[in-house]
């Protein structure tokens, strides 16, 4: 079985249950799977002084996980239209891995959650996307042929899925924004399974 890898922060808990959605569509690819992993808060603690395993949730991720990975979801809670600092500390620690090009040519795709309807998910996306360009991986979004972005009312985008959270971050993902991270799940595992065909031949 090749490896989706799902990385991902969440602070209360809506960017982890969007996980969980893309890792159902990720199971829905015929030779895939889905590995969930999360990253450390930024504290004032080193990372030495974190446990390696957090209280609830997913581990945290490590460079070994990126290696071996077919492809790469990456999600966040948006802040100040920006990912959050604990998934951009660790992607700066993923140098060796520009330097080698061990992401270069895997699909990937990214997922975020906002308090407010306009708070900066698109922008968030984005910011996503960025590192992901510069380790050369084909970015991977959602099209309108998938119905619920066309209907959706709460989250949604073609830069990837997005939810609404509300501004106590407590409101449930709607049926549309399950649906959506479900397709990009699914869709960035076809297109991880597709170019490994290609690579048999």
């Amino acid at each position: 079985m090749s490896e989706i890898l799902i990385i991902y922060y969440s602070r209360h808990g809506a960017t982890a249950e969007m996980a969980r959605h893309v890792a159902r569509g990720v199971a829905r690819v015929s030779g895939m799977q889905a590995r969930l992993r999360a990253v450390a808060p930024v504290t004032a603690q080193t990372a030495a002084q974190l446990p390696p395993v957090p209280a609830e949730g997913a581990p945290y991720a490590e460079l070994a996980d990126l290696q071996a990975c077919a492809g790469l979801i990456l999600g966040s809670p948006t802040r100040f239209g920006n990912m959050a600092a604990a998934l951009k500390y660790f992607l700066d620690s993923t140098a060796s891995l520009w330097l080698s090009g061990e992401l270069a040519g895997k699909p990937a795709g990214v997922f975020t959650s906002s308090a407010s309807m306009h708070g900066g998910q698109e922008s968030t996306l984005l910011s996503m996307m960025l590192p992901l360009l510069h380790h050369g991986m084909l970015i991977t979004g959602l099209p309108y042929t998938e119905d619920a972005l066309n209907r959706t009312r709460t989250g949604g985008t073609p830069y990837g899925p997005s939810h609404l959270a509300g501004p106590r971050s407590d409101a449930p993902l709607s049926a549309d924004e399950s649906e959506l991270c479900q397709a990009l799940g699914q869709r960035v595992a076809h297109i991880a399974s597709q170019l490994q065909g290609a690579h048999k031949v």
